[in-house]
């Protein structure tokens, strides 16, 4: 069998990230693997001459191991998007819901990888651009959601939601949020959405805190297309993704909601569950 290419990137603000990276690397050096490894990640586990610029070369590795927590997860999805390479999740940060492994299970997982025991599953991803008087300002790719809304203390915004040019409908609240399956089990879900197996092939649109009776979620195809007008007598509101990236929204302004070109793959053992996942991770 030739040997795994296996790219690792770390969030180095969480505990213990840089001792779990150093067993990590060696446990996989033990199984002859070739590591790509950032210069200061690899400069603080005392492994400088693996420091490789890990962007540049990531279209080179068979795989990617992820060091930190869901929010680390979702960055690198969308950064690493367009080289659509199998990512292996290793929680060391607080829920953990997307991750695959625990630091305990490195050896094994570790193990795993190299000799090729495990699926792989995609995860649509969601392409968000934001068009102001004709000229588009803003473009981005998100694995979880997008959500439209007013600052925390400002008033309600008006949204004005098409699903393929056909009015969806029109309500005052604090926003929306426009989800993938994956998404289902974030923002969406505190606000009511419905819980949406990860391999279907849909978008989730939930209002959040909408002034109007029959406002409902609704669940529409994944190759649809959500077109978002707001309009506000204030300036404290805007879209965010992934609940990462941010940009402010002026009245009037159009958010545009489709499918990624992209999906983010990630690496599934078999006899893990999603059902089990929800029981254990948010009860």
């Amino acid at each position: 069998m030739a040997p795994c290419t296996i790219g690792i990137i770390v969030n180095r603000t969480k505990p213990h990230a840089d001792a779990v990276a150093r067993r990590l690397v060696e446990t996989m050096l033990r199984h002859e693997a070739k590591i790509l490894l950032d210069a200061s990640t690899a400069k603080a586990i005392g492994y400088p001459a693996l420091a490789t610029n890990i962007h540049e070369e990531a279209k080179k590795a068979n795989l990617l191991f992820v060091l930190g927590g869901d929010g680390t997860l979702l960055g690198v999805a969308r950064e690493f998007a367009c080289f659509e390479i199998p990512i292996l999740a290793v929680n060391i940060g607080h829920l953990g819901f997307l991750s695959e492994a625990e630091p305990d299970d490195l050896d094994w997982a570790v193990k795993r990888v190299v000799q090729g025991d495990y699926r792989l599953q995609r995860r649509m991803m969601l392409e968000a651009s934001v068009w102001r008087d004709g000229v588009m300002v803003h473009k981005t790719i998100g694995l979880n959601d997008v959500g439209i809304g007013k600052g925390s203390l400002s008033r309600m915004i008006r949204v004005k939601v098409r699903v393929d040019d056909e009015v969806f409908d029109e309500f005052m609240g604090d926003g929306l949020i426009i989800s993938t399956p994956t998404g289902s089990t974030a923002y969406s879900l505190s606000c009511g959405g419905p819980i949406v197996m990860p391999d279907l092939q849909v978008m989730v649109i939930t209002p959040v805190c909408a002034h109007k009776l029959m406002v409902r979620p609704c669940v529409i195809g994944a190759n649809q297309f959500v077109s978002v007008i707001v309009n506000a007598n204030h300036q404290d509101f805007g879209i965010t993704v992934d609940g990462q990236v941010g940009f402010s929204l002026r009245d009037g302004d159009e958010v545009r909601v489709s499918r990624a070109s992209y999906d983010t793959i990630l690496v599934r053992w078999q006899e893990r569950s999603f059902f089990g996942i929800l029981r254990n991770k948010l009860q």
